[in-house]
């Protein structure tokens, strides 16, 4: 029986390029996945019915601790496991803790066209005090770097009597990681251990001899990733770290530290390497099922299918379902791998992608089949 693994080397010569098992990220994220699930049709059934279980004061909880003091719980390091990053967590100076998080805001900063802030290499300059002289200024503060519409003022006020009080912060954090793990995420990750273990191993023996950076995501992820969105990300890190999930289902997550880029990606087996690991095999093809698993989700396909490449204003007016709806089919779908995306201008459009669709019926054969 092969050992446990914590990381493989996709790339030995240059160890820059890696998968591995990577608990406390992986810990992270699954927790950071329970904040909306209704965002994200198709993560695994533990994320919802976990999320679906949580009574209000834990929701509210986690969702002060996991949007209001993100910067400050996110992970930048290396530990054994989620309770050894937990017990860093209680170690830290209260006030080293709190500032920390703030150095990092001072970071971000938001571009002209783009949808998303960046993290810059080095700070902006700010005067802490003043921003941390009413919940008025703090809140300002976060719509300079995050914009107006990323800002939750009622929520951002409740942070604040945290970011204020260091000790009443880093006791509040610890607290909910603590609760969260040992009640709802330590028993799932003994569960789904040995499966992304079984996904360490198997991308092992994947050869990304004379790929490029993107060419080797696009085959570690098994995405249509854009060369616009993704090269100059992956290129500008040091050192890049895939990460398999179990709870993630179709999309991406990404994690930037000092230097290292981590990107989450569902646990699956890579195409072309020989590996039996039929409960990896089974969560994959569970993913691309639950995609199509829906009456409305067909239907676009179908008329796309018909159509041809659309828009997704033209697809909300042709299913006549409201537009959060569609769009909600249309993230799954795209994430999937079943459409293909492309924006021009400020519009989105999709158009089928055969291949994936072929792609899935040839996996459901070789899993019941053994074709």
């Amino acid at each position: 029986m092969p050992g446990p693994v914590q990381g493989l080397f996709i790339d030995p010569e240059a160890a820059r390029v890696h998968v591995s098992l990577e608990p406390v990220y992986n810990a992270f994220e699954s927790l950071v996945l329970l904040h909306r699930p209704e965002a994200m049709p198709g993560l695994d059934d533990w994320v919802t019915r976990t999320a679906a279980t949580l009574t209000p004061d834990e929701r509210e909880r986690h969702h002060l601790v996991f949007i209001g003091l993100y910067y400050a719980v996110r992970p930048d390091g290396d530990w054994p496991s989620f309770p050894a990053y937990i017990d860093h967590l209680a170690s830290l100076d209260p006030s080293a803790l709190r500032d920390r998080m703030l150095q990092l805001y001072a970071r971000v900063r938001r571009e002209e066209g783009v949808t998303r802030p960046t993290m810059q290499d080095v700070p902006v300059p700010v005067d802490l005090r003043a921003i941390l002289t009413s919940p008025e200024a703090y809140i300002g503060f976060l719509r300079e770097r995050f914009g107006p519409d990323a800002v939750e003022p009622d929520l951002e006020r409740q942070a604040y009597t945290y970011v204020v009080d260091p000790p009443a912060m880093q006791a509040l954090i610890v607290s909910q990681l603590r609760e969260m793990w040992d009640t709802y995420l330590a028993p799932e990750w003994a569960r789904v251990r040995p499966m992304l273990e079984d996904a360490v191993r198997a991308f092992g023996q994947l050869d990304l001899t004379g790929k490029s950076d993107l060419e080797g995501a696009r085959l570690i992820t098994g995405q249509e990733l854009t060369e616009e969105a993704w090269a100059p990300m992956l290129e500008r890190a040091e050192q890049v770290i895939f990460v398999p999930s179990a709870h993630i289902g179709p999309y991406l997550g990404q994690l930037r530290g000092e230097g290292v880029l981590r990107i989450v990606f569902g646990a699956r087996l890579p195409e072309g390497v020989s590996y039996a690991a039929p409960d990896l095999s089974r969560a994959e093809l569970l993913v691309r099922l639950n995609a199509l698993a829906d009456n409305n989700r067909l239907r676009i396909l179908q008329q796309i299918s018909e159509r041809g490449e659309q828009s997704s204003q033209e697809i909300i007016a042709n299913v006549q379902l409201s537009q959060p709806t569609v769009s909600r089919h249309l993230k799954q779908l795209a994430a999937t791998g079943y459409l293909l995306e492309r924006r021009h201008n400020s519009a989105k459009y999709y158009r089928l992608n055969p291949e994936r669709i072929q792609a899935t019926l040839r996996a459901l054969e070789a899993f019941l089949l053994g074709g």
